[in-house]
C-alpha cells in the first residue's frame, strides 16, 4: 500500500453476525464461543505488522444477553448500531485506504461501502472466501456475516442498509476460493446475480484468471476481503469453517499480492478469525489459583 495516502487500521471486533457456536463444540460455553471473534480481532491486531497507520477500534458490545432475530437478522439492532458507529468513525477520519481486522465477515461492509462512495464507484471487489455470503433476511440462516456481500450490493435489512453510503454492482465482484454454497438456493442466487467465481483449483498455480478479470472489470481500484476459512484446513484451521480442499497460505498471499500489482488496492479486510486454541487456554487459565 502507498503510505503517502492516509491509511486507517480499523479494528472491528464485531461478533454478532455469526451464529457459530454449534461448529466449535470444543468451546463448551456457547456464549464464549459466539464472542470468539472479539479475541480473534485482538490477536490479528497483535500479529499484523505495525506500519504506523492511524488506528481506531469500533466500539462493539460484548455484554451477555438474549440473542434474538429481528426481521430475519440475528442481533440486528446491535449490528445496526455498530454499523453506524463504524461509519461515523470513517466520516471523521476520511481515510484513503482502510485495513480492517475483524471480527466476522460483515466487518467489510462498512469500510468497503465507504470506499465505493469515496471513489465514486471506481472500485472492484475481490471476495476471497470459501462461501459466497449472499444470504438474505428470510433465509433459513439468520447470521449477518453470511449477508455481507448482498449488503455491499445494497440488498438486505433496511435498518442496516440505511447506514451505508453506496453499493457495488455484481459485475464488479469476483469470488476467489469459493467452494461451499451450503444450500441450493445460494447457488441459484449467485447465478441470478451473475457474480463470477474462481475455485481454489483455478488459482492454485497462478493468478492469471484473477488478473484477467481485473483488467476487464472497468475499475482502477480494488478492495479485497480475506475470510480465513478460505484456507485449506489440512494446512491450518484459523476460522470457523473447515471446508476441505481450500487454498494454501502461499496461494492466498500470491493472489492478493498479484491483485495489488494489477490495481490500486484501497481496502483490505482479514475476517473470521476463530482462535480455538487461545480460547481453550484462556479458559484453562481462568480455572487456576491466583487467576480467580
Amino acid at each position: 500500500m502507498n503510505n503517502e495516502s492516509k491509511t486507517l487500521r480499523l479494528i472491528y471486533p464485531q461478533w454478532q453476525g455469526g451464529d457459530i457456536a454449534r461448529w466449535i463444540p470444543e468451546i463448551k460455553d456457547t456464549a464464549e464461543a459466539a464472542r470468539g471473534y472479539v479475541l480473534g480481532s485482538m490477536l490479528l491486531d497483535f500479529l499484523a505488522p505495525d506500519c504506523g497507520h492511524d488506528k481506531v477500534t469500533v466500539p462493539v458490545t460484548t455484554q451477555p444477553g438474549e440473542r434474538k432475530v429481528t426481521d430475519g437478522v440475528l442481533d440486528r439492532d446491535d449490528i445496526a448500531a455498530q454499523t453506524k458507529a463504524a461509519m461515523d468513525i470513517l466520516r471523521v477520519k476520511r481515510p484513503d485506504r482502510i485495513v480492517t481486522l475483524g471480527g466476522e465477515c460483515s466487518v467489510s461492509v462498512v469500510p468497503f461501502t465507504y470506499l465505493f462512495d469515496r471513489y465514486g464507484g471506481d472500485v472492484a471487489m475481490v471476495w476471497v472466501d470459501a462461501h459466497p455470503d449472499i444470504t438474505l433476511p428470510g433465509d433459513v440462516y439468520t447470521g449477518y456475516h453470511a449477508m455481507a456481500v448482498t449488503a455491499c450490493m445494497g440488498m438486505g435489512d433496511s435498518k442496516i442498509l440505511a447506514e451505508l453510503p453506496a453499493k457495488i454492482e455484481p459485475a464488479k465482484i469476483l469470488y476467489v476460493g469459493l467452494r461451499d454454497w451450503e444450500r441450493d438456493e445460494i447457488v441459484q442466487r449467485q447465478q441470478q446475480l451473475g457474480i463470477k467465481h474462481l475455485s481454489p483449483a483455478d488459482v492454485a498455480h497462478d493468478s492469471h484468471e484473477v488478473t484477467a478479470w481485473l483488467k476487464a472489470c472497468g475499475a482502477s481500484k480494488v478492495v479485497v476481503h480475506l475470510d480465513l476459512d478460505v484456507l485449506d484446513p489440512a494446512e491450518i484451521i484459523p476460522a470457523v469453517g473447515i471446508s476441505p480442499d481450500g487454498m494454501k497460505m502461499a496461494e492466498v498471499t500470491r493472489v492478493i499480492n498479484d491483485i495489488a500489482a494489477e490495481k490500486d488496492l484501497v481496502g483490505l479486510t482479514v475476517a473470521e478469525p476463530m482462535p480455538r486454541t487461545a480460547m481453550r487456554i484462556r479458559d484453562m487459565l481462568s480455572s487456576l489459583p491466583l487467576f480467580r
